[in-house]
């Protein structure tokens, strides 16, 4: 895990330096800049896989890379696609220009991972961003030039024109920008039962988790005792002789009492941090600075994450979270007025899909700003495939049904009952964060200053405020940002 950054097109090494230290967080390990046939590359680095030998950018053979992310299949892909290769060192990294040089941009197909990276040759060069967008990765065009960088904050003063990369897409030299992903590809199980359907989600799970422990440093999982994440602490530890475990909450939240109800059964390193109304308010600043976004449902959420963030580093290079099931199996309260299964079906295929600059930008930048990796299983590419080639109609919100039913079913003899049938709570909820920060915007914004910048954001970026609670996030954001920065990037959940 690391930021990755630079220019391709012009020799600026310094204005690369700049950028570089501007994400140092995301990759406090180390960092490089190195100019490569008219581009300039930078890299900092976050040391996950192969410590000693992975450092970036990289050369193999006549191509170089810098790299932000995990390829979880990179030792099958050296088995298969390069057994003649010669390799330098156990990185996944590497892969990554050998493939390239090999087979070309189309490579990238056959990549399992999260990932965002560039490789440039004396004569093309590639961006890609892996099919959900969970790492992140912004470019802006100036003439000739493409900067891009893991982070908004790394490309201010170096253009206007700064956007996010499409997740999913790829793109080349000479042939342009090509999507070489869709939601829902794959040949997921065939289901007839819910029944086959439960086995065939723990199964698919399992695995995702079991990718998802490749790791050279110390691994933990982030524990709320909500339901995702306690099935995602559950399959760490059957694989793991000892699995360290975080929460976080105010005094006496729900939060913090169902994660040590878990963590007791499963035998896990437990670690909790309470936090107060006066911790909350004095990070904010700062949790915005690191999110690139005043959405208030992520900032709400992005609170407690901080904190646990900041405690899990402590501990753990790499945990893994639950982000990703409330979206594949219509775990939020709003989608019980979903009655058809289509509408259901768009509705979810809708947020899973807009996940990129919502709950997944809130995860990769609250982890990264403690030098932190995040993964999630739930949204490893055959897990999507089985969610959205299940029934809609088994994930509708029916009476006497707990939301997320066929989850819960698929998991019910691996955790508590207490646990199995916990009602959904958003993050922020459970962790105590939501009503404070609410209150708050309502006391410092009147409805006549509501009113002047609803209209003003509206009219001139068609961004429309959803309530005070934004307009408070969003002056606190343009003490760090114009307005050109943030708001053609910045995603809207509709969960809150």
């Amino acid at each position: 895990m690391c930021g990755i950054c630079g220019v391709l097109n012009a020799e600026l090494d310094e204005p690369v330096e700049l950028m570089t230290r501007r994400i140092r967080h995301r990759g406090p390990d180390g960092a490089g800049v190195k100019v490569v046939a008219n581009s300039t590359l930078g890299h900092t680095r976050l040391a996950i896989i192969d410590v000693e030998g992975g450092h970036q950018p990289m050369q193999a053979g006549k191509a170089w890379v810098v790299f932000n992310g995990e390829i979880y299949n990179h030792n099958e892909l050296r088995q298969k696609f390069l057994p003649d290769a010669n390799f330098e060192n156990n990185s996944d990294t590497e892969v990554l220009p050998h493939l390239y040089q090999c087979y070309g941009p189309d490579f990238v197909r056959w990549l399992v991972g999260m990932y965002a990276f560039v490789i440039k040759t004396e004569k093309d060069f590639l961006i890609a961003r892996d099919p959900i967008g969970i790492k992140p990765l912004y470019w802006a065009r100036e003439g000739k030039k493409i900067f891009f960088a893991s982070e908004i904050k790394a490309l201010v003063g170096f253009s206007k024109n700064i956007r996010e990369f499409p997740a999913g897409h790829y793109f080349h030299s000479k042939t342009g920008l090509h999507r070489f992903y869709r939601l829902a590809e794959g040949s997921p199980p065939i289901t007839e039962t819910e029944e086959q359907a439960r086995k065939a989600i723990a199964e698919t799970i399992r695995r995702a988790v079991l990718r998802r422990l490749m790791s050279d440093v110390p691994l933990g999982v982030s524990l709320s005792g909500g339901l995702d994440s306690s099935i995602i602490a559950a399959l760490a530890r059957e694989d793991l002789d000892q699995l360290h475990t975080f929460a976080v909450g105010v005094e006496g939240s729900e939060d913090l009492q169902a994660a040590r109800l878990v963590a007791k059964q499963l035998d896990t390193n437990h670690y909790e941090l309470v936090y107060s109304e006066s911790d909350m308010l004095g990070i904010i600043p700062e949790v915005i600075y690191a999110l690139e976004s005043f959405d208030p449902a992520l900032v709400r959420s992005a609170i407690p994450n901080y904190f646990l963030a900041k405690l899990a580093a402590d501990h753990v290079k790499v945990f893994l979270t639950g982000e990703g099931a409330d979206e594949l199996y219509a775990g939020y309260d709003y989608l019980a007025d979903f009655k058809e299964p289509q509408a259901l079906e768009d509705e979810l295929s809708y947020i899973t899909g807009s996940l990129h600059n919502t709950n997944l930008q809130r995860a990769d930048r609250i982890s990264m700003a403690h030098g932190l990796e995040a993964r999630v299983p739930f949204l490893d590419v055959d897990s999507i495939a089985l969610a959205f080639n299940l029934p809609a109609e088994w994930k509708l919100h029916q009476p006497g049904k707990a939301p997320k039913h066929l989850l819960r079913q698929a998991f019910r003899d691996s955790l508590p009952d207490a646990i199995v049938n916990r009602p959904k709570q958003k993050f922020s909820k459970g962790a105590g964060s939501s009503e404070i920060l609410a209150l708050r915007a309502e006391q410092e914004i009147s409805d006549t200053e509501f009113a002047g910048e609803h209209q003003r954001l509206a009219k001139q970026y068609d961004v429309h405020l959803k309530n005070k609670e934004a307009l408070y996030y969003y002056r606190i954001m343009r003490e760090h940002f114009d307005d050109e920065h943030i708001l053609p990037n910045i995603g809207h959940s509709r969960s809150l």
